[in-house]
């Protein structure tokens, strides 16, 4: 953040206006402003939960593996963590869940973390969710909020379970894996035989049905109808008592009136003859048949319900996002809407794709959960539908959901847990379809920028500049060097690395990359121009900011004169010369600068717009500054209850404003006004920001300071109330000495020297007004306090030894 300059001993407010890369341009894929993160912390209650449990299935059946994951614990003491590992498809995360549901139902749980572990991204989005609940505070760097949520786990007494569904690469977890406790308990469900996920941990393996559950499950599927089960052993047989294979099938005789297993086997057969030629490659897990000819009799069922046609490509798209959870909302974009009604020649709507999802699920091909508004697949269904998928329609899907993905993704991102599913589904679709997402002319696809940003935006900096330095390798491979997508790479990469506290190397970077802007695509395009002025803004970060005032002058005249400029990346522009005009000297040039700014950002994004209300704020810095204190402290409190109002009480920039009408309140006189106002703050924005972000540490020094100044008005109050008893008036003394107890507290808190001083002389005039056993009892517990606080040889300390001698032996006497 940029701060008003002042002398070193006096408090600065908070400048919002930077450093915010400069997006100029209308091209998508050019440098774009990362999103602004609303955190919603909240108030935990126990039990507690973080993350959804998928619902158990019907009819599910338990198994030897149940017992196993109940055994070793059966005996307490400390639980290892324990791995169920196995072939997709057996049911290892039904294994997972139902333990999950059992500790949970039993109320043997306090806490209950279960994570998506597609990749290391997901699970630390996770902990830094389960960190913020359970402590209370917010780690801007999300790698420090789970260090934090791993120390809570190791000391706390509360018993915690902890889930990691569906674990890849063990690399995701290093680091990460929670302690081994007397409370606490780990479980991860994993396809991967890797020994660096099972070594020293309980591996648990889940296969395939025995013959008995296989029967046992479809009697129950099928309401132990003896004609419907008629060959149900041999359909087992035939689906390799595969349980995901069994379930399709169960769900697709349950849908024909008079279907049998006898029937279906023939189904089957025939099926599988016709897939012969047309088979899918043999998959890893050697189960590509049972589920390929139950999926095609299943979709071939669902495509026959109105809308008639629409569940196969639905699922065609599901099949390439995140099989743990993928939007609901991600179906009705209209980009979406406009695929599926050219597939199926006829206008699409909202109704229509919920209808063909409800068919879908209605076959147990997807499973929609509406209370967290997502949809689920299975991964090895998800494998089959893409080997199936015709080569012609691959890259048409692949658009379509990377299209659907950016649309939905919110300028404002209101929560960790909804910004981790959206970049959880792109990195799915990266993963399925990355090659299909570049474009040799136009680069690659935003929602790679998208997701990047948001990573960053979240606290995850350093994920951050992983996601960009990865994209930009590989962009080098499709597009080669000097492609305009290179420079928006390097752009992204250079910003994060600012972010990440390396304002030199951001400025290194800015600088060689405006050679090469320069170079390809001359001095007056716009993003040439976007990158001279984040080079402007991280120099001025490193320290080298004597000329930026010029810099952004010329560069905002050859702005004007760019074609494809829009307003809004001039607004950026004229924001930073504003706030640059001030830190050269001239706050009231500045003052002007901003306030000329705002009428224009009102006519041209909106009252409303967090840009607009972040510039109210930084005029309203800079009229104090130029000396215009009490306009400046009643423009930010307008300005505060508008964005309490519209961006909520936890937004940056509302925690960035109730620090500055503190400092201006405090200049404008109200001493302890902005002392206690900071103090209440300090408490939020430390929470929220993290304790080491610049607007925390800004504010403990503002604190600092209004205490230090409200500390001369206390004193001043106590002399005042020691004159007063002085004078003949001890009660009234005591009174006025209470009355300042409550302030001390309030602005300096109950363990400031200046508070137990005043504790002390409150005991003194209480017992001087005639109760000098109240006056003991209060030395009693003021002593315990100084020795704790300030030791046994402060000052305070003896004196209240003296002070509660005195009042001790005078109760004495006068009651005798």
């Amino acid at each position: 953040m940029i701060f008003g300059r002042r002398k070193p001993d006096q408090p600065r407010p908070v400048n919002a206006s930077a450093p915010a890369s400069i997006a100029i341009g209308g091209d998508a894929r050019g440098p774009v402003n990362a999103t602004v993160h609303l955190h919603q912390p909240r108030q935990v209650t126990w039990p507690h939960q973080v993350g959804v449990v998928p619902p158990l299935a019907h009819c599910r059946q338990e198994r030897a593996a149940d017992q196993a994951l109940d055994a070793a614990v059966a005996g307490g003491g400390v639980v290892l963590c324990q791995v169920t590992a196995g072939l997709g498809g057996v049911g290892k995360t039904q294994l997972a869940a139902a333990l999950t549901h059992r500790l949970w139902n039993r109320r043997e749980l306090d806490l209950l973390v279960w994570v998506s572990a597609t990749s290391r991204s997901a699970v630390v989005t996770a902990f830094a969710q389960a960190s913020l609940d359970v402590t209370g505070v917010e780690d801007t760097d999300a790698d420090q909020a789970s260090g934090r949520f791993l120390a809570w786990l190791a000391t706390t007494t509360r018993r915690w379970l902890v889930v990691f569904d569906d674990v890849t690469d063990p690399n995701d977890l290093q680091r990460l894996w929670p302690p081994a406790t007397g409370t606490g308990r780990t479980v991860v469900t994993t396809r991967s035989t890797d020994n660096a996920l099972t070594a020293g941990r309980q591996r648990i393996n889940v296969s395939v049905f025995t013959s008995a559950e296989s029967l046992a499950y479809l009697t129950a599927k099928l309401g132990g109808d003896r004609d419907r089960l008629d060959q149900a052993s041999d359909l087992a047989e035939d689906l390799g008592h595969l349980p995901l294979a069994l379930s399709q099938a169960a769900a697709y005789i349950l849908d024909r009136a008079n279907m049998t297993c006898a029937s279906y086997r023939r189904r089957l057969a025939d099926r599988r003859r016709q897939l012969a030629a047309l088979a899918p490659r043999v998959l890893p897990d050697d189960y590509p048949y049972p589920v390929a000819v139950t999926w095609s009799l299943s979709i071939d069922r669902a495509d026959t319900f109105l809308p008639a046609g629409l569940a196969r490509p639905v699922l065609e798209l599901a099949a390439l996002l995140d099989p743990n959870g993928m939007p609901l909302t991600v179906f009705t974009t209209p980009t979406v809407l406009l695929y599926l009604g050219t597939r199926t020649g006829r206008h699409v709507e909202d109704d229509d794709v919920t209808d063909a999802l409800d068919n879908l699920a209605r076959l147990s091909l997807v499973i929609i959960d509406p209370a967290s508004g997502t949809v689920a697949v299975h991964g090895l269904l998800q494998r089959v539908v893409r080997e199936a998928t015709f080569t012609d329609h691959a890259l048409w899907l692949a658009l379509t959901a990377a299209d659907a993905l950016n649309h939905i993704w919110p300028q404002i991102e209101r929560g960790q847990e909804h910004a981790q599913a959206l970049r959880a589904n792109t990195a799915v679709l990266r993963s399925h379809a990355e090659p299909l997402l570049w474009d040799r002319t136009l680069g690659n696809h935003q929602v790679l920028f998208t997701a990047g940003n948001s990573l960053g935006a979240t606290g995850q900096v350093t994920a951050a500049i992983d996601h960009f330095h990865t994209l930009h390798t590989t962009a080098i491979e499709h597009v080669g060097p000097d492609h305009p997508l290179i420079l928006s790479l390097r752009d992204r990469l250079a910003h994060w690395r600012g972010e990440a506290g390396d304002y030199a190397g951001a400025a290194d970077a800015y600088e060689e990359l405006l050679v090469d802007a320069v170079r390809i695509l001359g001095p007056d395009h716009p993003q040439t121009l976007s990158i001279r002025g984040n080079l402007a803004i991280w120099r001025r970060e490193a320290g080298d900011g004597a000329h930026t005032a010029a810099v952004l002058e010329e560069l905002l005249a050859d702005s004007l004169a760019t074609v494809g400029l829009d307003d809004q990346a001039r607004l950026a522009i004229r924001s930073n010369l504003a706030a640059a005009q001030g830190d050269a000297g001239d706050p009231a040039g500045a003052a002007t600068a901003f306030k000329e700014l705002l009428e224009d950002m009102q006519r041209i994004l909106g009252p409303e717009h967090p840009h607009t209300l972040g510039t109210r704020n930084n005029l309203a810095h800079w009229r104090g500054e130029a000396g215009d204190v009490i306009g400046a402290a009643t423009a930010l409190k307008d300005a505060l209850g508008d964005m309490q109002r519209i961006l909520g009480p936890e937004h940056p920039l509302t925690l960035q404003t109730r620090n500055n009408l503190a400092l201006r309140r405090g200049e404008a006189g109200d001493v302890i006004g902005a002392a206690t106002a900071l103090k209440d703050a300090l408490g939020d924005i430390e929470r929220i920001l993290g304790p080491e972000h610049p607007v925390t540490l800004q504010t403990r020094s503002n604190l600092a300071h209004w205490r230090d100044e409200a500390g001369d008005i206390l004193a001043t109050r106590s002399k005042i109330a020691r004159r007063r008893g002085e004078a003949g008036d001890p009660a009234g003394a005591a009174a006025a000495y209470e009355e300042l107890l409550a302030d001390a507290v309030r602005i300096l808190g109950p363990d400031h020297r200046n508070t137990l001083g005043t504790r002390n002389n409150l005991a003194v005039w209480r017992g001087l007004a005639g109760d000098p056993a109240g006056a003991a009892a209060a030395c009693e517990e003021l002593l315990v306090d100084c020795l704790r606080i300030l030791g046994s040889d402060h000052p305070i300390t003896a004196a209240t030894r003296i002070t509660l001698a005195h009042w001790r032996g005078e109760s004495r006497r006068r009651s005798r």
